[in-house]
């Protein structure tokens, strides 16, 4: 919408200054200068609320606030009120924030005094009123997350989609406006032309009724959207009707994605750091990236392997390290700050894959999961019919960097393909390549229980968010919800397309396919547990978590990818949700998404 007003906004100056309509031309500038909306440029609001912010000015803050909610935000359906309440929260806190960093205590006072009566009755803003009367709040545990400049870029990037999402959506402007913009002519174009374009804005200034301009889109067969087809676009998919282009209830909006194209190869793993502010990807050749997203995409550290690697995963404590998994026995611990190899532990040479690694919530020790190779060849790249491999389940001590014992795997010793610990790290759920799901006591170090879940390996297991219950996807195509407090017994099952469980195929020119079994995450939930991202052909695909049948619900599709997802992940920050999609291309997807919490 910006790049259309722009574009208009110059044609109109090329045929005044074309004409010698030399006062017209000064009012135009004039008016343009003095627009709020800045031409419906997005970058132009943000950066005028920013400078109300740094200027301490409370009053012009809230105004163009209010003007923007009266322009724009109140022609939005009532379902996106709660997101508009909370993007001006955290407007008024990043002002509040910038009041005590620049040592301008006065203007904090001035804030609650002026905002008491608004503010006194919102339960978000209960505790803020100690604020001025804390030492140093940038060290209060309450309060220093807003303090950093992570949380402040967060809010600014989110404020900056979703106005940009805003743009896209509704029509500000007369349904058929686009349009005639990108059939405007030159400066040498007919006069006659000129006016009729000079006429039409003039008409769309004078009244800008949004149900005109959807009687409008109505008439031309349009969408909301001024898309030409009745389909919504993938972004804002969802399982309800489809009605007016945006649907009635939505769980997500897509704000933006981005893509991270460092690799070469295929991606096995890739994870995000339990701070939410890097990513670790693996690829297939050996090679790891460690990159941020915030507030730029940035590539922190790359990590060569001469041996083959084959898992990841981020410690705990501190979460600046990170474990890599090799296919020679081995596990190395590295600090991606300082770039350089801390340890590296040799854990079986009679068991040299080391398939998968957990690390405690506690940081004190994680589990690797070492396997002997296949008994039959390799299945690794090729999906064939084979006799699981032997494997051992390890706990090791990261301080002492130490192995403290070997789980006992029963009823015999297998590989072990996926591994996940709860919350507290006081239960461990494992996925073997017999099919069978383990649930380990990590007090008492022993199995608690144990039940064949699926027929084939299990290549994927989380708990669930209440941690009543597991969720698995295996080689038979089936995403099951087991009940752990009742062993074997199914809560929900689910059968899911190839291209969501593997094996992924890429195929190629003159009949060449190449074949993945997977690696890394095929789900990941997001910050409630009631929607789960998985992989496809395409991009990622979110789904709503039912009670009844089917198990899943359609809702999002994010798209993006030309080769098939092979590993996802799932990372919650402020209002914002990130989701990580890697294909066997070597791209990476980061798409941010932003909750239509009711």
């Amino acid at each position: 919408m910006g790049s259309a007003v722009e574009r208009t906004d110059e044609h109109v100056r090329e045929y005044l200054i074309y004409r010698g309509f030399t006062n017209t031309l000064r009012h135009l500038d004039s008016e343009i200068k003095a627009d709020k909306e800045k031409g419906f440029r997005v970058d132009k609001i943000i950066d005028q609320l920013q400078q109300f912010v740094q200027s301490f000015d409370l009053f012009g803050l809230k105004d163009y606030w209010l003007y923007l909610d009266k322009r724009l935000f109140s022609r939005l359906e009532d379902i996106y009120r709660t997101t508009v309440n909370k993007l001006r929260t955290s407007l008024y806190r990043y002002y509040v924030v910038n009041t005590i960093q620049k040592g301008n205590l006065e203007k904090t006072q001035e804030f609650f005094q002026k905002q008491a009566l608004e503010l006194q009755g919102q339960a978000d803003w209960r505790d803020w009123f100690i604020l001025p009367f804390i030492p140093s709040p940038e060290q209060n545990p309450a309060f220093s997350p807003y303090f950093s400049r992570q949380w402040a870029d967060t809010f600014l990037v989110s404020l900056h989609n979703f106005l940009s999402v805003l743009f896209q959506c509704m029509h500000i402007l007369k349904g058929s406006f686009d349009a005639e913009v990108q059939k405007m002519m030159s400066l040498g174009e007919e006069n006659e032309q000129l006016c009729q374009l000079v006429g039409q804005i003039e008409r769309v200034t004078e009244s800008r009724d949004p149900k005109d301009g959807d009687e409008n889109a109505e008439k031309k067969g349009e969408t909301e959207l001024g898309e030409t087809s009745g389909e919504p676009p993938s972004s804002y998919l969802t399982s309800r009707n489809w009605e007016g282009g945006v649907s009635m209830e939505q769980a997500f909006i897509k704000l933006s994605q981005e893509e991270y194209g460092e690799h070469h190869s295929s991606i096995m793993h890739c994870r995000v750091d339990g701070s939410g502010r890097r990513v670790a990807s693996l690829d297939v050749d050996g090679v790891i990236k460690v990159w941020s997203f915030n507030p730029i995409m940035q590539t922190k550290a790359t990590i060569m392997s001469k041996s083959p690697l084959l898992s990841l995963e981020w410690a705990t404590k501190p979460d600046r390290l990170l474990l890599l998994g090799s296919g020679v026995g081995t596990v190395r611990l590295y600090d991606t700050e300082a770039k350089k190899n801390l340890y590296e532990m040799n854990i079986d040479e009679t068991h040299p894959r080391i398939l998968s690694l957990a690390c405690s919530p506690s940081g004190s020790s994680f589990v690797c999961s070492a396997a002997a190779l296949s008994r039959s060849g390799s299945c690794d790249s090729v999906p064939q019919i084979c006799i699981p491999a032997s494997g051992q389940l390890l706990l090791w001590d990261t301080k002492t960097v130490k192995q403290q014992l070997q789980f006992s795997l029963e009823p015999e010793p297998v590989a072990i393909n996926c591994t996940a610990f709860n919350h507290n790290g006081n239960l461990l759920v494992t996925g073997a390549a017999d099919g069978i799901i383990r649930l380990f006591d990590m007090q008492q170090y022993e199995s608690a229980m144990s039940w064949k879940a699926h027929d084939g390996e299990v290549y994927s297991v989380e708990f669930s968010y209440d941690e009543n219950t597991v969720f698995s996807i295996g080689e038979d195509g089936k995403f099951i919800q087991w009940n752990i407090h009742r062993c074997g017994v199914k809560q929900s099952e689910q059968s899911l397309a190839q291209d969501a469980t593997g094996p992924f195929i890429l195929s190629g020119y003159s009949g060449y396919k190449q074949v993945q079994v997977p690696r890394g995450r095929l789900f990941a939930f997001d910050s409630e547990g009631q929607h789960v991202l998985m992989c496809s052909s395409s991009g990622g695909l979110i789904q709503r978590l039912t009670s009844g049948e089917p198990a899943l619900e359609g809702v999002l599709s994010l798209g993006g990818h030309k080769a098939p997802v092979v590993t996802v992940d799932w990372c919650s920050a402020v209002d914002c949700g990130t989701c990580l999609t890697a294909s066997m291309d070597g791209k990476v997807k980061l798409s941010t998404l932003l909750a239509q919490n009711s």
